[in-house]
């Protein structure tokens, strides 16, 4: 995981005490329950797996939702990325929605706003997916370059960044309200049902999650 701040000497809290999705960490009563009193209105359900200005990739109907936090300068986010992807195509039943943390620097929030500013001409997955699969460290004159070769039209794009400045900087600050208001320290960091998984997992450990939160929400987990 790629962190940003060093969380060590920080005391438990109800929040940050929802640890690994090994431990049975099921937010009980709702996604807002993992959070105190001041975060409820951060963490609700609709916020956190509905906000209908974030991306949703896999089935927009499945049953189960997986949030990710991303940053397309985080080389862990990279690596996960295919085997997240697959394991979401082979499930079939999955909703995964992309959450922006640019929290790398300042080329990792240029990167976010111009993915997000990619979607208002329907470009966004193409915006995303380019940045994401590179192997390299990001520059913008590199992201101006990969996007206008994946088929972004860039001075629509200059626009929206300018026009949609206010709507855009809006749905990063509630991606890193709903981060932090997790505990989460850095990226990759996922909700995966009703589990808080802050960190990397294995396309086969991603399955197992995928099957705990059906179990959970069918009530069968203790």
């Amino acid at each position: 995981m790629t962190k940003f701040r060093d969380d060590s000497g920080l005391a438990p809290t109800r929040r940050r005490a929802l640890t690994l999705i090994g431990a049975g960490a099921l937010l009980g009563g709702g996604i807002a329950s993992a959070a105190a009193a001041t975060d409820d209105e951060v963490l609700t359900e609709a916020k956190v797996l509905r906000d209908p200005d974030v991306p949703v990739a896999g089935n927009p109907d499945g049953d189960i939702t997986i949030v990710e936090w991303s940053d397309y300068n985080c080389p862990y986010c990279r690596k996960l990325e295919p085997e997240l992807r697959q394991v979401v195509q082979d499930d079939g039943k999955v909703r995964l929605v992309t959450k922006d943390w640019p929290i790398l620097g300042p080329v990792s929030v240029t990167a976010a706003r111009i993915a997000l500013a990619a979607k208002f001409q329907d470009k966004y997955s193409q915006a995303h997916d380019t940045m994401i699969g590179v192997s390299s460290r990001l520059t913008e004159p590199r992201i101006n370059e990969l996007l206008a070769a994946a088929g972004v039209d860039m001075d629509r794009l200059k626009r929206d960044l300018a026009g949609r400045a206010k709507d855009i900087d809006a749905i990063l600050k509630r991606n890193s309200d709903q981060a932090e208001a997790f505990g989460f320290s850095g990226t990759p960091s996922f909700i995966v049902g009703k589990f808080r998984v802050p960190g990397v997992l294995t396309m086969a450990e991603f399955e197992q999650a995928i099957a705990d939160a059906r179990k959970a929400k069918a009530g069968k987990s203790n």
